[in-house]
């Protein structure tokens, strides 16, 4: 549900409220009790991704067998520069 701002004309009081989309606007303000409300348009929030699966390179199996190939490397005694160390 979203969330509204609305701002009373008579009183000056603003608060945020959630809402239903297909809801009506409200009308009396809850602090003076006056019909004076009024919503407020606003920018909205962006949207907020969480979780993996929604950057570029989490569904790219390529990345993840390249870093797996940099481990067995070390793991073997091979350096990062393509030498063997002693």
């Amino acid at each position: 549900m979203p969330t509204y701002d609305y701002e009373c004309r008579s009183c000056g009081h603003s608060f945020e409220t959630f809402q239903s989309m297909s809801d009506d606007p409200l009308k009396n303000c809850p602090e003076c009790g006056t019909d004076q409300l009024r919503r407020l348009i606003g920018g909205g929030s962006g949207v907020i991704f969480k979780g993996s699966g929604f950057y570029v390179n989490d569904s790219r199996k390529g990345s993840s067998s390249s870093s797996a190939g940099k481990e067995k490397s070390v793991k073997s005694g091979e350096s990062g520069n393509g030498k063997a160390s002693a």
